[in-house]
């Protein structure tokens, strides 16, 4: 039910003068009850010349959402001159002004809104004294009116609240797009340009490496343009055709081609693992492959180190990952950093997880600690 809910929120949102035109005829459809069903002797009778005016109060609301107040007054001297030129069958309900009524208060702006209000006061005592006179129906008529009126503003505000969550959920969604974008090109761009600086050298020296090292960045290249490929492929139109896979985001299981990849730029990466290693949810793997890579990428940008190493440990509910170096150290305050850290921190608290940043073992090097929790097996499996 809530998948047909928003497709047809969809289609009317693509169509809204289809959706009028359906409003207005669902609208006839029940002016049109009290002029075919048998009538009593004694009330007035059902004329084709009282429908064809009555038909008139219904088909401005195929511009309602155009002209609101316009269609207002449309509907009202309408069904004025109904009531005063022509003796036809009554209505149990003005659904053509419920109509209109909610549409000024879910569409209109304020002035519009009020100028509304004070009409209503005025047109619905007005048609009740030329109607029956009576305490009762004046009582009902205030009543559904303002229902509509509220029922009106309830669909604004319920809008406004979507398209605030919309705008929210596409900035994150911009900001995760950014740092995946950050992570891919920055760890590839700063590989290449370590293997490209030492290619000259390892020319004259041991052309054995140099080849290795040209081939480390032609290999680096085409898998960061396969991982940009992937991410960006999702945001293209459904009707273009799109080649671009559409695997899940690198998880643990591509550490080890990462490290590798690292290791052939010079760094010698030692990798670990603490505890009973279990599956978790793709979100969180994608999460500590991006931060050990933005790890390494500032190690091999930054640090000028000999050796990092990199730990998983798993296990009391949640997965720490420990990045250290031997290199120069941090250059900023603790805790500070460019917008890789920065990137790190946002990832892990995500997922509800810690970043802390700074000095390693003994003042020495570099260090990068994350905590993220992770959900029971059962969880998982869910």
């Amino acid at each position: 039910m809530r998948r047909w809910r928003e497709r047809a929120r969809a289609l009317g949102a693509a169509n809204p003068l289809t959706v009028d035109i359906g409003i207005a005829l669902l609208v006839q459809a029940a002016i049109t009850m009290p002029f075919v069903v048998p009538r009593p002797p004694g009330l007035e009778p059902a004329t084709w010349p009282a429908y064809g005016l009555m038909t008139l109060t219904v088909v401005p609301l195929v511009w309602r959402r155009r002209a609101p107040v316009a269609v207002l007054l449309a509907i009202l001297a309408t069904s004025a001159l109904y009531r005063l030129a022509l003796e036809g069958p009554g209505q149990p309900l003005p659904y053509a002004g419920l109509v209109i009524v909610y549409t000024v208060a879910a569409l209109s702006p304020p002035w519009k809104r009020l100028a509304t209000g004070v009409l209503l006061v005025v047109a619905v005592p007005v048609s009740v004294w030329l109607n029956t006179r009576s305490l009762r129906e004046l009582t009902f008529s205030l009543f559904v009116f303002a229902a509509a009126y509220v029922f009106g503003r309830l669909t604004d505000a319920r809008q406004r609240a979507n398209r605030v969550e919309a705008e929210q959920a596409a900035a994150r969604e911009r900001a995760r797009i950014a740092r995946e974008m950050h992570d891919i090109l920055s760890h590839a761009v700063s590989l290449m340009i370590v293997q490209a600086e030492a290619g000259p050298v390892a020319v004259r020296t041991a052309p054995e490496r140099a080849e290795a090292a040209f081939d480390a960045i032609s290999e680096t290249g085409r898998e960061a343009m396969a991982q940009l490929r992937r991410m960006l492929g999702v945001l293209r139109e459904q009707d273009v055709p799109c080649d671009a896979p559409r695997e899940p985001q690198p998880g643990l299981a591509a550490l080890p081609d990462l490290l590798d990849r690292v290791r052939g730029g010079g760094l010698d990466v030692v990798y670990g693992t603490e505890g009973a290693v279990r599956g978790l949810p793709d979100a969180v793997g994608a999460t500590a492959f991006r931060i050990v890579q933005e790890a390494l990428t500032n190690t091999v940008k930054h640090a000028s180190a000999r050796t990092a190493h990199v730990r998983l440990a798993h296990g009391g509910g949640a997965l720490d990952i420990r990045v250290t170096d031997d290199g120069r150290g941090p250059r900023q305050a603790p805790g500070s950093g460019g917008h890789g850290l920065v990137g790190v921190r946002e990832r892990a608290a995500a997922h509800g997880g810690t970043a802390v940043t700074g000095p390693g073992p003994d003042g020495r090097g570099f260090e990068v600690r994350v905590r993220i929790p992770v959900p029971s097996p059962p969880e998982v499996a869910r």
